[in-house]
């Protein structure tokens, strides 16, 4: 096409976007007018996609990580004719229900791949997008080729995470990764001068990218760009030098134009600049055509790929089906036999381990890792080889101490389809992916994370390293399922629903110190799914409830055992999961919150017990932070025993 026709379906862009945010009276209409001549080009000449599967397998992805832009992506999913952003649409972006909302929202509608907005997600997802893409070619070949584009500004660039997400790109080599840098140099605050020294390109050829700077205004530039990106070894930067808010006069180059309407003045204005004499979303048929052809080409491109590889089609849809295999949950239940009838005591890290040393060789989809932490996490199994750049084939990835960049890599091969990635860290350095977490909640991503050394039980490390908040802080976050089990039976139980529930992200909380066994007696039911169970009850007229999780329910146990010699009826209460307890009906849940006394023990802070016990209850747990010194003296220290439960069920009875 030429130049002008460039230019008008740029425009084309522009406008939908000017038009939008104008009619919300509020918005971003900056970005996409900068950023439009690029996208032009990318869709045009190079992205596979097609607008009527669009979740076709093979086809590119595209990630505006630039969230804040949301306009320009929603502009190109309509004018490539996909069917979840007709012009209604874009005239209500923004509105409430609407599936243009403020920032791309996964699963509002087909052609947004990941949620952005919060600056950096979109560059490290895509790590995990492109990493997905090799190792589905490791194993389909050439069925599976194609490229993760990126649309990044400097605020992704200066956020912590990309620099994790770019060190992890560049060491893994995924050359088939590109980065299109809005390098306009304006941020929120004015001119990027006034916060930022460096030069982002010599930044990434130092993490192992290829780094180009271009004119992001020249179609013809962009175009080589691109280009030999495509041909590239490794992960590709493209600084497209570009003029935020382009064609607005009197706002150009500014910060003004970052994040709020241009106003009726200033439209006319950019109307006569671009000389684009229609109304507020009204487009010429020619320029409507030519967008829809282009749609119509991605998914010409679609069909022959089908035709090419119809042999190997069944296999991938076979290894992007979440169905588990029923030789799972028979592996499953006789290794829970096993641990019922042998009663060993163990780390539930160690249990974990156990567990994933049968799931992992029924299921070759679970692909591990490890915030260079493998040895504590215990998350690799001997049947798992390392990815690395010469073996995408292989099922364990060493993160490196990128907690962040590894929770957001996550989220994006569990986007990709697929895969089921896990990983691990200490619980206490959950603080440092808790962002990405958040996310996957968000998006209903099926993201699972081993957090070990879950409190003071961690012992002489130290109240830096022994989480006290942390629980309570995961269980706020919403649709987020957190796992503390007690026992190798419990964590067994536990991996298992955090594998079935293919739209929430799991953590599993578990014991750096030996438990012992407390589920002796074997069960084929998950008892676990239930959220908490009773695990004991010597009173068919029970006075005393008493409920904890993962490493307290031994503790509970004990007391128990004291109170029954006592006369007194207890029930024991095993809690390895609040969220799913409280999607129980309510008449388990009543049965379960029964009882004249309720206590409750866990090694954390109190919040998010108050569901189970009442003000006149009481919680035995931690309410400052802890302390370097064996895990035994700090539970004794710290009041976190059998005997103090006792003492708290006697002075109420």
């Amino acid at each position: 096409m030429s130049d002008i026709s460039h230019t008008m379906l740029s425009n084309a862009i522009r406008f939908l976007s000017i038009d939008a945010v104008e009619s919300a009276k509020s918005g971003h209409p900056g970005m996409p007018m900068g950023t439009a001549d690029i996208a032009t080009v990318l869709f045009k000449d190079f992205l596979k996609f097609n607008p009527e599967n669009p979740d076709w397998v093979n086809r590119d992805r595209f990630i505006l990580s630039a969230g804040h832009g949301s306009m320009l992506l929603y502009a190109l999913l309509h004018l490539t004719g996909y069917k979840d952003f007709p012009m209604e649409e874009i005239k209500n972006f923004r509105q409430f229900g609407a599936k243009t909302a403020g920032h791309p929202e996964y699963g509002h509608g087909a052609g947004i791949e990941t949620t952005t907005g919060p600056l950096g997600q979109g560059i490290a997802n895509a790590v995990g997008f492109a990493l997905g893409e090799r190792m589905m070619n490791a194993r389909f070949g050439d069925a599976i080729s194609h490229y993760t584009y990126v649309i990044a500004g400097d605020g992704d660039l200066m956020e912590g995470i990309s620099h994790e997400a770019i060190g992890l790109a560049g060491h893994l080599k995924l050359n088939k990764l590109i980065v299109l840098f809005d390098d306009n140099s304006i941020t929120i605050d004015g001119s990027i001068d006034n916060s930022f020294t460096g030069c982002n390109l010599e930044r990434f050829r130092a993490s192992g990218w290829n780094a180009v700077r271009i004119d992001g205004h020249n179609p013809a530039d962009i175009h080589v760009a691109i280009a030999n990106a495509q041909t590239s070894d490794k992960p590709t930067l493209i600084a497209c030098k570009t003029i935020i808010g382009k064609g607005a006069p009197n706002k150009q180059n500014s910060a003004g134009v970052h994040g709020s309407p241009l106003g009726a003045d200033e439209i006319k204005l950019v109307r006569e600049h671009f000389g684009w004499n229609y109304p507020p979303f009204e487009l010429p048929n020619d320029v409507k055509n030519a967008w829809l052809h282009i749609g119509q080409t991605g998914k010409n491109n679609a069909d022959a790929w089908h035709k090419k590889y119809a042999d190997k089609v069944t296999d991938i849809d076979g290894f992007l089906d979440k169905t588990l295999p029923d030789t799972l949950y028979t592996a499953i239940k006789a290794h829970k036999k096993s641990l019922s009838e042998t009663k060993p005591a163990l780390a539930t890290r160690i249990a974990s381990q156990k567990a994933l040393e049968v799931i992992n060789p029924i299921v070759p989809q679970m692909i591990g890792g490890s915030a260079d932490l493998t040895g504590s996490n215990n998350t690799k199994t001997p049947d798992l080889t390392a990815v690395t750049k010469n073996n995408y084939a292989g099922r364990y990835i060493h993160y490196g101490i990128r907690e962040h960049g590894m929770a957001a890599a996550m989220n994006g091969l569990s986007l990709y389809g697929g895969f089921i990635p896990y990983s691990g860290t200490f619980l206490v350095f959950a603080d440092y992916l808790r962002p990405a977490l958040r996310l996957s909640a968000l998006m209903g991503v099926r993201a699972i994370h081993v957090l070990t050394h879950d409190s003071i039980g961690l012992g002489e490390d130290g109240p830096t390293h022994q989480p006290v908040e942390h629980l309570a802080s995961l269980r706020a976050i919403p649709n987020t399922l957190v796992f503390r089990p007690a026992d190798g039976v419990e964590t067994a139980e536990c991996w298992i629903l955090a594998m079935e529930h293919t739209k929430t992200p799991s953590c599993l909380a578990l014991t750096r110190q030996n438990l012992r066994t407390v589920r002796d007696v074997h069960a084929d039911d998950n008892l676990s799914a239930q959220g908490a169970y009773i695990l004991r009850d010597t009173s068919k007229k029970h006075q005393v409830t008493l409920y904890a999780s993962g490493s307290e329910v031994e503790i509970i146990l004990d007391a128990a055992d004291i109170l029954e010699s006592k006369n007194i009826g207890v029930r024991v209460v095993s809690v390895p999961c609040m969220e799913l307890f409280f999607m129980q009906s309510d008449d388990y849940q009543n049965d379960i919150l029964s009882g004249d006394i309720r206590i409750a023990c866990e090694a954390g802070i109190k919040q998010g017990w108050e569901g189970f016990i009442s003000d006149k209850n009481a919680f035995v747990g931690m309410n400052s932070f802890g302390a370097s010194a064996p895990y035994q003296k700090l539970y004794e220290h710290f009041g976190i025993t059998a005997n103090h439960v006792v003492t708290k069920v006697l002075e109420r009875l």
